[in-house]
């Protein structure tokens, strides 16, 4: 059996399915070639069931296992210095930078995985892929989210419209799961806000009138000081005029 040149991850998003196929003739993947990550082929090279299917390259994997990195302009491997929040890289002590070995975004034939997705469905159906559905196992969590997915308005209630979760069990009632909504707006979570918001103000307030008082004192203080400085002086010139 002659080894694959290449592998295509190839999903189709719109049923949530993917597949995975071995290409083993060059040829059938030179129109992947010298393209970047993002931009869009078409897959009729790949053969008469594709024709008319276009696809989105999303990344790679080369023979030694380097994940391919969007905004790295070249075919080949290059080290990057990476810090935490870059993709490929694990930061073990805060503030840590370290090089790391990534891809560059260009495909070539020295990538052994390529990550497509479908963009754009041909006539003819892929077994396995386009011609079966695989359903989500987990609806939206954010009230916006459940908004949208229902197209509901802000008088419904979000929590009536959760997706619920069947677990069945040998021997045992059936259970249901749901998600905790996210970013719901309830009475209580107004309550807090305007509770907030009132320590906020009266905190304001307060440093506002400490420092009125302040400055009520310091004036007092300087008022004091030159009333007896005025004192000083007079009770000064009375002596000398005494003598």
């Amino acid at each position: 059996q002659t080894p694959a040149v290449m592998k295509l991850n190839i999903s189709y998003p719109q049923n949530g399915t993917q597949k995975t196929i071995e290409i083993e003739n060059e040829h059938n993947v030179r129109a992947f070639y010298d393209k970047r990550i993002s931009q869009e082929v078409p897959g009729d090279s790949l053969g008469e069931d594709w024709e008319g299917y276009v696809f989105k390259i999303n990344g790679g994997n080369d023979k030694q296992g380097f994940p391919m990195r969007q905004g790295v302009l070249t075919a080949g491997r290059v080290k990057l210095l990476m810090s935490e929040g870059h993709s490929g890289y694990r930061a073990r002590r805060s503030g840590e930078r370290k090089k790391k070995s990534a891809r560059g975004c260009i495909v070539d034939a020295g990538l052994s995985v390529l990550a497509l997705s479908i963009v754009k469905k041909g006539p003819k159906d892929i077994e396995g892929l386009t011609d079966t559905t695989r359903p989500r196992r987990l609806g939206p969590k954010r009230a916006s989210k459940i908004r949208k997915l229902f197209n509901l308005t802000k008088e419904d209630d979000v929590r009536h419209y959760v997706i619920k979760r069947k677990i069945e069990k040998e021997g045992k009632k059936d259970t249901y799961k749901a998600p905790k909504i996210q970013r719901l707006v309830t009475p209580q979570r107004l309550q807090r806000k305007r509770a907030i918001k009132a320590v906020k103000v009266n905190r304001s307030k307060a440093v506002r009138e400490q420092a009125s008082a302040y400055t009520q004192m310091l004036a007092k203080q300087a008022k004091d000081k030159a009333e007896a400085r005025a004192k000083r002086r007079t009770s000064s010139r009375r002596s000398e005029s005494d003598k």
